[in-house]
C-alpha cells in the first residue's frame, strides 16, 4: 500500500488555537486513521491534481466556513498505523475570513478555541504532531 497526502490546517488567534471535536462513531468520523472522539485541527486528504496549499484551503471551508487567504506550510508529519501510512503537510493560516460554523456534523461534532497552554488531552495523533512542532518551532522531527 502507498502512502496517502494529507493536509492540516492551524489556525491561532489570541494564543488559542482551533480545534473540532471528530464524532465518536468510526464509521461517521471518516478517516483511515484512527482517532474517533478525539479534538482536531481541520483538514483532509490531497485530491487528484490538486496542491497542497488549494487542498488546505478547501478543507478550511469545507469543514469550518472560512476562507483562507493568506496561509503557509509550517510543518510536516508521519502518521502511520498498522492498515495506513500518511504524510501530512501542516498549513498555518495567518489570515481568513467568513464566520465559524460546523459544516459537516455527523464528522465534526463542534468546533472550539482552545488556549494553546490548556490543550484537551485527546487530540488526534496527526494534529497533535503539528501542534508539537509548532510549539518547539520546528517543521520535521
Amino acid at each position: 500500500m502507498k502512502p496517502g497526502i494529507g493536509v492540516g490546517v492551524m489556525i491561532i488567534k489570541n494564543n488559542k488555537i482551533l480545534l473540532g471535536l471528530r464524532n465518536p462513531s468510526k464509521k461517521k468520523a471518516n478517516s483511515e486513521l484512527p482517532g474517533e472522539g478525539t479534538w482536531t485541527m481541520p483538514g483532509g486528504k490531497v485530491e487528484y491534481m490538486e496542491t497542497l496549499k488549494n487542498a488546505a484551503i478547501r478543507e478550511l471551508k469545507e469543514e469550518t466556513n472560512l476562507e483562507a487567504t493568506k496561509l503557509n506550510v509550517f510543518c510536516i508529519s508521519d502518521d502511520m498505523t498498522d492498515t495506513a501510512h500518511y504524510v501530512t503537510v501542516g498549513f498555518m493560516v495567518t489570515e481568513y475570513k467568513g464566520k465559524l460554523k460546523t459544516m459537516e456534523p455527523e464528522t465534526i461534532l463542534e468546533w472550539k478555541w482552545f488556549d494553546l497552554n490548556e490543550l484537551p488531552k485527546n487530540i488526534y495523533k496527526p494534529s497533535e504532531q503539528c501542534i508539537q512542532k509548532y510549539l518547539k518551532k520546528t517543521i520535521y522531527l
